[in-house]
């Protein structure tokens, strides 16, 4: 018997309760919801008209409740092959026309979504949730993750938020970033970090 897809729910919105596909648990994992509504009671009023970056995204279901719930263009980033076909899918049931999707190294092609953010001259909520690091292979994830937002130019970024392992402790601040506050939700943490005043 074939196993049946694993789904989730847009919560909120305009395409609430669209159906979003979801990949298979061994290349992805998907955000708890109580995450999910944690996160965007935080932020509700404020992604309205926003950007908003999803930083390996899966199968793109922060980014798209955060599209549902009025942010004006999402930048999606994914490597796995599986989960980038799966993304795609779930964007063709909401508003193709507002998402962008960046495949490959996240790491990489964050120069790229940088650049394109400077020359539009507009400030994003990134939301970076890395695989955890007791995956195969990932060990060094998170040393690279905090590298990659202590370059990340001011001028680009109104939010951060990390979506990580409880047990992971994050330095207060990260570059130019400084931690603004983190909840724990079992094994899965949500830490904010905001541009130092």
């Amino acid at each position: 018997m074939k196993n049946k897809p694993l789904t989730k729910k847009i919560v909120m919105g305009k395409f609430k309760g669209k159906t979003l596909k979801l990949p298979s648990s061994e290349t992805t994992r998907s955000s708890k919801s109580i995450v999910l509504e944690s996160f965007f009671n935080t932020i509700q009023f404020e992604i309205i008209d926003a950007t908003f970056v999803e930083v390996f995204s899966g199968s793109g279901s922060i980014g798209l409740e955060a599209l549902s719930r009025g942010a004006k263009k999402i930048i999606f980033m994914e490597r796995d092959r599986e989960a980038l076909k799966v993304l795609k899918e779930n964007i063709s049931v909401t508003d193709p026309r507002c998402c962008e999707v960046f495949s490959g190294d996240s790491f990489d092609n964050m120069k790229t979504v940088v650049s394109s953010l400077k020359k539009n001259e507009t400030q994003a909520y990134f939301y970076i949730d890395p695989p955890f690091s007791i995956r195969e292979g990932m060990q060094d994830i998170y040393l690279k993750m905090i590298s990659m937002i202590a370059s990340l130019p001011l001028e680009v970024v109104k939010l951060i938020i990390i979506e990580h392992m409880t047990g992971l402790e994050l330095p207060e601040t990260v570059g130019e970033y400084q931690k603004k506050k983190s909840k724990k939700f079992g094994n899965t943490s949500l830490t904010y970090f905001e541009v130092v005043e």
